[in-house]
This record gives structure tokens, C-alpha cells and sequence, in this order.
């Protein structure tokens, strides 16, 4: 099977090799770049907990100071395996959206605990900040990335997936959806997409995308990616 992966390659590398050793051709065509924003000092004493909703916002943080056994929140498994990777201990996974993410802070946090410290990207698909402001939390958002796309292709690579069109294409965000339709129309490849499965990470994801004729689209997770293979 012939699967496009549309990612900055530090965040799906291991899938791509993943997908190789299961004997599918894999293409990488990303879609965005991430870039780090500096952001202000910070005491992370004040903080009794952190919030991570992309393993990004990890990336970009220095760490170096931060009590590694301070109660971290992350949105998904892709998340919580970078928070952990770089030393934190006590960390609970929501199931990779926003929703599930608030009720697992208020579910295992009490307003009454402390600060929360909130790192994200400088575009967000929900407020989490605001939606736990409203319920009594005590919360700082720092934004510490921005995702930038990109704008210049291979067109050997575009020509090449011309001639041997993806049966499922893995889009990640809004942001990356708003480019991947740009370069649809750029390349004219609108008609070109009746075989293809569309899987998206949100309604607004797969929103942008659905003037383009898909065979299906999907809604999904990060970390299910494997698993959707066989829905098709």
C-alpha cells in the first residue's frame, strides 16, 4: 500500500520505518515546519503542574530547571513518550484531543493545588487555557513554537506522486491542511484523489479538506495510525 505522510519528519519517523518494515511504500511530502519562539523567563517553582498538548511544546522548552517530578499532563501517547523521554516522572496521557485533556486535568488536579503552566504553539484548535480560567484553575500559557509552512517542493517528487497516487494520506492540523489544499490547487491535482483515504486528526482538519473528492475520510488519533490500516 502506498501511504503519504505529511509531518515534519522528526514527528513521524519511526512510523515511516514502521510502515516500511510492514512492507508498505512510504512518502513523505511535510507540509509545515516548526519553528521556536522565545518566550519569557520563567520561575517553574511557581508551577505545581505543566500542560503539554504537542510533543513540540516539549521540544522547545528549557527544561533544564523544571522539577522532573512535577505533575505533567499530555494531550496524547506521542506526547507523553517525549515528556518521559526527557526525565518527567509523574505524567498522566490524555487520549490525543483537547476535550479529553481538560477532563483529565480536572479529574486529577484541584484547582485549589497550585498554578498550572500551560506550553503551547502559537495556534491552538481549542482555548484549554480559557475553559480551565472558567472552571477556577490558576493557569499561564506560554507559547514557545509557531508552525510555519512550507513553500517550496520537489516538483520531481509531485511529478513522481502524480504517476502512483497514495492510497492513504495522514494530515495532522488545520494549519497543515490549509497548505496541503494550497498545494492541491498549485499542482493541479484537485481530480486526483478519488482512491485515496483521508485520514485527519479533527472535523476542522478534514473540513478544509472536503472539496477535494476523497475515497473516504477518516477521523483519527495520534497512535492510531497502524490500527486504521485495517478499517480500509
Amino acid at each position: 500500500m502506498h501511504i503519504l505522510f505529511t509531518r515534519p519528519i522528526e514527528d513521524c519517523q519511526e512510523l515511516i520505518l514502521k510502515f516500511q518494515t510492514l512492507g508498505h511504500n512510504v512518502s513523505h511530502l511535510p507540509l509545515i515546519s516548526i519553528e521556536g519562539l522565545n518566550y519569557e523567563n520563567l520561575n517553574y517553582s511557581d508551577f505545581k503542574g505543566i500542560i503539554f498538548t504537542s510533543s513540540n511544546a516539549i521540544k522547545f522548552l528549557d527544561i533544564k530547571k523544571i522539577d522532573k517530578e512535577k505533575i505533567c499532563f499530555c494531550v496524547g501517547d506521542a506526547t507523553e513518550k517525549k515528556a518521559r523521554s526527557v526525565g518527567f516522572q509523574n505524567v498522566f496521557a490524555a487520549e490525543g484531543n483537547v476535550d479529553n485533556l481538560k477532563e483529565l486535568v480536572l479529574q486529577n488536579f484541584n484547582s485549589s493545588e497550585g498554578r498550572l503552566l500551560y506550553v503551547s504553539g502559537e495556534v491552538v484548535s481549542s482555548h484549554l487555557d480559557e475553559q480551565l480560567l472558567s472552571e477556577g484553575y490558576n493557569i499561564k500559557r506560554v507559547i514557545n513554537y509557531r508552525s510555519n509552512p512550507v513553500k517550496e517542493y520537489d516538483e520531481n517528487f509531485i511529478e513522481k506522486l502524480k504517476l502512483k497516487m497514495p492510497e492513504i494520506v495522514y494530515v495532522y492540523s488545520p494549519n497543515s491542511a490549509i497548505n496541503f489544499l494550497k498545494v492541491i490547487k498549485n499542482y493541479q491535482l484537485e481530480n486526483l484523489w478519488m482512491n485515496t483515504n483521508l485520514m485527519c486528526i479533527g472535523e476542522k482538519t478534514s473540513s478544509i479538506l472536503n472539496e477535494i473528492k476523497w475515497k473516504k475520510i477518516f477521523l483519527f488519533s495520534p497512535g492510531e495510525e497502524e490500527f486504521l490500516l485495517y478499517k480500509i
